[in-house]
């Protein structure tokens, strides 16, 4: 792993859109980068405001199930059915997990608790991830994420106790941009709501608050690129940003903010044939992909159909949610969790506006 801690505090930005500083190399002694030997077991996660990100329900059926993309990827996904839904026509909402997470991470907690209230719902892993096909692992493909969202509509649209009229889709984190992405080129997708959203793209080009020169854009640009020429001649594989493994006294909000859900027993899942060193650190040649990605171009055309921006108003990502909504056409509703930050909303349900989500949801599906 290069030992540049300046270009690898700046390609953080990139996956997490945060000032986080996550770095594999654990021989370093700059206390900015850390290390990646596990968790501190003395650590208590803040569990407060009803933080329950493994919730379960005895009001509804979980299924796992596989579909494949256009790419003819195998997508896997939890189904989550109401009790007594089998026999009739449902409404659907598609869920998707925040980036470089998986789908046991928030991702089944909104899938169950709006199955508790009468919708069908799928919480699929994006391709790379999870249980969803895709080498190398990890990879970042913004254009695979969002086809896998319209892949999910193509089988919930042809399943019988479902009505493919009214299928929904509510992204998390950096899938909020990804089924804004999808949206655009699929009208199947009659509603869009985002919760915590990041828009990795503008998060890669810019880093939070405009912060990134084009200076620096270009450094990280190019180390992703020297790297392929290790990668293609049989080096190993390196990875990037997601979130950190130890704490410090130096360790900012933000970081301890993503560590307090990702690394610890509070939201942390390592997925079978993975590890803890790799959860929620993309690849570093697949991670500039973000540089050409803008999900809120023409985000405009999305109308009529709904769309729905949940953002606590602490949150440090509230930017992206903010310029989406101005940005987007009617009708639309830009709406803010009054004392939640970013994290708050993957897992804290007594903060989650899930009133807000059935009743937009229900009104437009």
């Amino acid at each position: 792993m290069k030992k540049n801690s300046f270009v690898m505090l700046l390609l953080t930005v990139i996956a997490l859109g945060s000032i986080l500083s996550a770095c594999n190399d654990t021989s370093t002694t700059d206390d900015s980068v850390v290390s990646t030997t596990g968790n501190d077991d003395s650590y208590q996660p803040d569990m407060s405001n009803g933080a329950d990100n493994f919730y379960e329900s005895d009001e509804v059926t979980m299924q796992r199930i596989s579909f494949n993309n256009q790419y003819n990827m195998e997508v896997v996904g939890n189904l989550f059915i109401p009790e007594g839904s089998q026999n009739t026509q449902n409404p659907a909402i598609i869920v998707g997990h925040p980036m470089g997470a998986v789908k046991e991470q928030s991702a089944n907690l909104y899938a169950t608790k709006m199955a508790e209230r009468g919708f069908v719902t799928l919480a699929i892993d994006l391709p790379f991830w999870g249980e969803s096909e895709g080498e190398p692992r990890n990879a970042v493909s913004p254009d695979i994420y969002a086809e896998s969202f319209s892949a999910a509509v193509d089988y919930l649209g042809t399943q019988d106790f479902i009505d493919r009229e009214r299928i929904g889709v509510l992204g998390i984190c950096g899938s909020g941009s990804f089924v804004i992405s999808a949206a655009k080129i699929d009208p199947r997708i009659q509603a869009i709501a985002t919760v915590s959203m990041y828009d990795m793209g503008a998060a890669a080009r810019n880093a939070l608050n405009n912060s990134l020169t084009l200076e620096q854009r270009k450094a990280i640009i190019a180390e992703a690129a020297e790297q392929r020429y290790v990668e293609f001649t049989g080096g190993e594989t390196e990875y990037t940003s997601g979130t950190v493994h130890e704490l410090t006294e130096n360790t900012d909000p933000i970081q301890r903010e993503f560590y307090d859900f990702y690394r610890t027993p509070r939201g942390e899942f390592t997925p079978e044939g993975s590890s803890p060193e790799l959860t929620t650190h993309p690849t570093l040649t697949s991670n500039v992909k973000f540089m050409n990605f803008y999900p809120f171009e023409d985000i405009e055309t999305i109308s009529p159909r709904p769309m729905l921006f949940v953002t606590g108003d602490e949150a440090h990502s509230i930017e992206f949610s903010q310029n989406a909504y101005e940005r987007a056409a009617e009708p639309k509703e830009l709406y803010l969790v009054p004392g939640a930050g970013h994290v708050d909303l993957y897992d804290r349900v007594e903060l989650i506006p899930f009133d807000k989500l059935e009743s937009f949801f229900k009104e437009a599906l």
